[in-house]
């Protein structure tokens, strides 16, 4: 009773404060003493009205969210037990009303953001482009996807042309070979050479970029060796480019993972070399997202190099002299997050390739090919020694060739790469390249007639000597250069070969991509949260700081598969196999630490810790339950401990394995809480043993937090809701094995329609037209049909592969021999329909609960297609919203990208990555895809998503991978449909963001709730207590990326420190916002860190570029922060 008058008093309290600013606001403008003959300055004086209006309102706003943390902090400490859910006459379950206020507090200035407007529009639009060009692959002569160039001999006596040769060797951290083949039998040999040769003459240059590979060179080297790379490096011939422990995929890759692996590589040299990379280069990704500038750009580069990007644009830049430019993110309403960005113009990053537009004279050039090697020119003229007698014709042809190429950019310096994949891996190799090229250089250097200055040169060397002749520091804004905004998805390197296919390849190692960083964001968390508390109390000596050496080496390991060839699924078989191994082993090692962590974090005393390896204190983590997951018995009370890994308190239906239907669940304070009890079933018609059931328990989970609850058994059955099932076999004539404790209804014919609903949507099953959602409340029943496909590949020589996709024609209806098999299982948590089909087993899920769960459709795809021959199999929604030629999706789940059906390019270009969501949306509706793992998606028409859940390939598709791809597994793809009303319509323009529900609802399904058994054999158990770490919300639009320990002098040890690195998110307000369920304010970017962990104080908090390479301005004592929305920013911390 207390409690509700206090929670009437602070809702007055709200209205008050509320009605009073108004009336304020009212009577400081009626009261204007402003006299009439002043009308000139009235005009002003309104201005500043209206500002002070806007002031009020915003103060208005944060006396809200201070009373609205207040009552949220009454209801939390006073929260009675949660009312059970009830049946309705009809069927139904009904949930009782939240127990708890939500609240919705979205300051106006927020919502400005997504609609944009500021700052001027880029020179370059990338969807502009596309509409633009005609893509018609007309035959170019000797540049044969490009022109001919000519140019006046008299165009260099102003201004001589400065040329930087680059040497560098492409080295893939798996491929053809696995990792460490290619270190034994090649790339140590390169590296090794490399001390070597570029001692021998100082004008040598040579750059690197692969981390992984240098670390674990460095590992084996001498001393003195050492000391040998530091002077190279210090000197300015060897140049450390992009610095990344890999060279990343961009299509599959998540943001997370592709921020850890920078850092990974930049703390690697730091520490080791001292050495702070300045340029990116990315010669082998396959096609480009607009997230790599940035991430650059925040980790302080300042000058960047791709070249995978569809040869159309590539002729279409060269001729407009468009091949370099500032590239600048969508969002941006300045000039912030500018990067220049060079873009090679040819075929590829080889030798042949790289001099000028003709490969015929190019490979003459290359002297690792000269007669008598063992690999010679294709277009068959071999290179000639350089010797005295030659030079001079030989430097001429070059030359011209140098000359042509630099056409095609602005400048008057020429960016000439000097390499190939695995390059210069004998001391030979190095001896023909810089011997004939140093001949080359210094007869054309002595020619002054010529007009031209030739070098070797680093990646950097280039840039700054383009920066000095327009004399600007690097990494300012250079003038006479394009700004272009977008991405370069998809690629095609010839013809209609897009490189849309890998898109999805090895689906099963994506998804295990994406299981291992949740696992790691999970474990870097509780770690240092753990470690903090630890030395806080003087505890650190008895807690496992071991455990540092799992995550650096689970870090390597994530950050090895974002490789361009691992996430891509483009390696060889046994590759794969090998990037698999290495992902499972980091898996188990981070459940170690969660565990660990987690241990001591419940612990009511902290004096009673004790790590014990060989007998640890809580059991296997599993978010869902693996199929053979032991049963606990009931013989005695047993507990779990439950890990939130989001930044929100959620509200999640947590699944447990019980022996007995006599179960209750207690919160650790004794309520018990609603639960629904499921049979576990082994195939469509067979429960999993009678003594293996399954409990979903509604559980609130703290931020970032561990809830501890109890497991009784229970003498009167009724405190367990049980789900009822219903089994429709289609006519077919299969056994059924039920169990006792939840009551199944088989049916012998098909389903008739039937529903399931919530409190907020509808989702119907038809026969005729599949699924239909509807939003609770709404007349409009908006029609949402899955269905599959399958796509063949063509039958003449070129077919797909694990790059291609090469389609012959539309997809066809995929048609099983047998009808499916269809299970509806109902229950007062959630509800279900699982179909069994010969190659897919769907689930489609309505919780019914409070909140984010219930306010989506959850869905996955079991798929086995390994009898398929060369087929695809594909899920396509189809929808009456008016979505035209226009969808949308993101770019490494960290921004989205709208995209347009282009009908001019063949159905293959129209596909794109989808790391994280898609949607289509018309001026009434959103519907958005949400995704668990990275899979290619596309909308073939008006009012359809369909993405490719995998592909089985018998051939190579002749990109050097020499394998189809036929180690198919059986794999789940896990979805969230979320349909949204929307209110305010801004179309057309090249931004666009997901709502904020939609950003929790990814959040949601990516970062799953992870359960943890307390080990049963203890004979008396401790106190345990849940652990909340936050003493605040954090505003809804941040996100913690990482809170990442770093490492001390030893590399198997934390250090005092850690990074803490923050996203705020970019969110469009005009998505329907009413029952939201959470609890949600944003902060115009504000936040005060110093008092954000409870019972820990930050002892000294540094800004820093993204990858702690660079200290932002000075460390103040003031512990309050500012982001601006779609910012990344890492802070330097010390908890304790």
């Amino acid at each position: 009773m207390k409690l509700k008058k206090q929670v009437t008093v602070c809702g007055a309290a709200i209205f008050c404060v509320a009605v009073f600013s108004l009336y304020l606001m009212l009577d400081r403008v009626q009261h204007d003493p402003t006299p009439p003959r002043q009308r000139a300055s009235q005009i002003s004086v309104l201005q500043n009205r209206i500002e002070q209006l806007e002031q009020l309102l915003e103060e208005n706003h944060e006396i809200i969210s201070h009373i609205k943390d207040s009552v949220l902090e009454l209801t939390a400490h006073a929260e009675g037990p949660p009312a059970l859910p009830h049946h309705k006459p009809n069927g139904s379950w009904v949930l009782p009303p939240e127990s708890r206020p939500s609240f919705l507090s979205v300051s106006p200035q927020d919502c400005q953001f997504a609609l944009g407007g500021k700052g001027q529009s880029p020179d370059l639009q990338m969807l502009a482009v596309y509409s633009l060009l005609p893509f018609d692959n007309q035959d170019g002569g000797v540049w044969k996807q490009g022109f001919d160039i000519t140019y006046e001999p008299s165009e260099w006596d102003a201004e001589p042309l400065q040329v930087f040769v680059v040497p560098h060797s492409h080295n893939d951290p798996g491929w053809i070979k696995t990792f460490d083949k290619y270190y034994y039998d090649q790339t140590q040999h390169i590296l090794n050479s490399m001390v070597l040769k570029m001692q021998e003459d100082p004008r040598r240059r040579f750059i690197w970029s692969e981390i992984s590979f240098f670390s674990k060179w460095w590992d084996n080297i001498s001393a003195q060796k050492r000391a040998a790379v530091r002077r190279l490096v210090g000197n300015g011939q060897l140049e450390m480019v992009t610095g990344g422990w890999v060279m990343p995929d961009e299509a599959n890759s998540h943001y997370f993972a592709m921020i850890d692996q920078l850092i990974e590589g930049h703390q690697w040299l730091e520490k080791n070399i001292g050495v702070t990379p300045r340029s990116g280069w990315a010669v082998d990704p396959f096609g480009h997202s607009s997230t790599m500038p940035y991430l650059l750009k925040r980790s302080n580069l300042t000058g960047m190099l791709i070249q995978r990007v569809h040869y159309a644009i590539k002729k279409h830049f060269a001729a407009t002299q468009n091949l370099e430019f500032m590239w600048r993110q969508t969002w941006d309403p300045d000039t912030s997050t500018d990067i220049f960005c060079h873009m090679m113009p040819f075929y590829s990053y080889d030798v042949p390739h790289t001099c000028g537009p003709d490969p015929k004279i190019c490979c003459q050039f290359d002297f690792k090919r000269l007669p008598g090697g063992r690999i010679n020119c294709p277009w068959k003229v071999p290179p000639r020694a350089i010797t005295d007698a030659n030079v001079a014709e030989r430097a001429q042809l070059l030359l011209d060739q140098y000359r042509k190429k630099s056409k095609l950019y602005r400048s008057k310096v020429l960016l000439v790469p000097l390499g190939d994949d695995f390059r210069y891996d004998k001391p030979q190799e190095w001896d023909a390249q810089f011997l004939n090229y140093q001949r080359i250089f210094d007869f054309l250097n002595s020619q002054p007639n010529l007009h031209v200055q030739a070098q070797f040169g680093t990646l950097s060397d280039y840039f700054d000597a383009l920066y000095k002749k327009v004399g600007i520091v690097p990494g300012m804004k250079l003038p006479g250069f394009p700004v272009l905004s977008g991405d370069f998805f998809s690629y095609a390197d010839r013809e209609d070969h897009y490189w849309t296919g890998y898109y999805t390849s090895r689906p099963f190692y994506k998804s295990l991509d994406r299981v291992l960083e949740a696992h790691l964001r999970g474990a870097e968390i509780l770690y240092s949260l753990a470690l903090a508390h630890a030395r806080r109390a003087g505890a650190d000596g008895r807690y496992p700081l071991s455990d540092y050496a799992l995550l650096s080496n689970a870090r390597r390991n994530l950050g090895l598969f974002q490789h361009h060839d691992a996430i891509t699924g483009t390696a060889k078989e046994a590759v794969a196999v090998d990037y698999g191994v290495r992902l499972l082993h980091s898996l188990t090692n981070l459940k170690r630490v969660i565990i660990n962590a987690a241990h001591y974090l419940v612990l009511g005393d902290k004096d009673t810790y004790h790590h014990d390896p060989a007998a640890p204190f809580l059991g296997t983590v599993s978010s869902a339950l693996p199929r053979g997951s032991p049963c606990p018995s009931m013989a005695r009370p047993a507990f779990l401990v439950v890990f939130n890994p989001l930044e929100q308190e959620r509200l999640s239906v947590v699944p447990v394995l019980v022996d007995s239907p006599h179960v209750r669940v207690l919160s650790e304070e004794g309520q018990p809480l609603p639960s629904q009890l499921s049979a576990r079933w082994s195939s469509a018609t067979d429960t999993v043993s009678a003594c293996c059931l399954q409990v979903s328990v509604l559980a609130r989970l703290p931020a970032l937090g561990l809830r501890v609850l109890q497991l009784h058994k229970s003498v009167d059955g009724h405190a367990m809701l049980k789900s009822s099932v219903r089994l429709y076999l289609h006519g077919r004539d299969l056994p059924v094995r039920k169990q006792e404790a939840v009551p199944v209804h088989v049916f012998p014919a098909a389903a008739d329609d039937f529903c399931l609903e919530n409190q907020h949507l509808h989702a119907c099953f038809s026969g005729r037209s599949g699924l239909l959602i509807r939003r609770a409340g709404e007349e409009r029943e908006q029609r949402v049909s899955c269905e599959f496909l399958v796509y063949g590949t063509r039958t003449s020589k070129d077919k797909s592969g694990a790059y291609l996709f090469l389609p012959d024609g539309e997809a066809k209806p995929y048609t099983p021999k047998d009808p499916p098999v269809v299970r509806v299982t109902e229950g007062p948590l959630f509800s279900e329909v699982t179909s069994y089909y010969q190659h897919v087993q769907t689930v489609v899920r309505l919780y019914n609960v409070p909140g984010v769960e219930g306010l989506s459709l959850d869905l996955s795809c079991l798929v086995d297609i390994r009898d398929h021959i060369n087929k695809e199999l594909a899920l396509r929604l189809s929808t009456d919203i008016e979505s035209d030629d226009t969808f949308f999706t993101d770019l490494n789940g960290f921004q989205i990208q709208p995209r347009r059906y282009q009908r001019k390019l063949p159905l293959q270009a129209n596909f794109y990555p989808m790391p994280a969501m898609a949607y289509i949306q018309d001026a009434q509706s959103r519907l958005t895809l949400h995704t668990a793992q990275a899979l290619g998606v596309s909308s073939l028409g008006s009012g359809q998503l369909e993405v490719i859940l995998d592909r089985r390939l018998m051939q190579d598709d002749n990109r050097g991978l020499g394998q189809g791809l036929k180690d198919n597994k059986r794999t789940c793809n896990r979805f969230r449909l979320l349909l949204e009303r929307r209110t305010t319509v801004q179309d057309g323009r090249p931004i666009s963001f997901p709502s904020l529900l939609s950003h929790i609802t990814s959040m949601h399904l990516n970062a799953e709730a992870l359960v943890m058994p307390v080990a049963q054999e203890k004979p008396a158990l401790p106190a345990l207590r849940s652990f909340m770490p936050l003493s605040t919300t954090l505003p809804c639009d941040f996100h913690i990326l990482n809170l990442r320990m770093l490492q001390a002098e030893d590399d198997s040890l934390p250090s005092a420190e850690a990074a803490l690195i923050l996203h705020r998110k970019g969110f469009d307000c005009s998505l329907e916002a009413k029952n939201l369920g959470f609890n949600c304010t944003t902060s115009q970017g504000k936040l005060a860190l110093g008092s954000l962990f409870q019972g820990l104080e930050l002892g000294s908090l540094q800004p820093t570029s993204l990858t702690l390479m660079y200290p932002l301005g000075t460390a103040s004592n003031s512990t309050s922060i500012h982001l601006d929305p779609m910012e990344i920013a890492t802070f330097r911390i010390r908890l304790g």
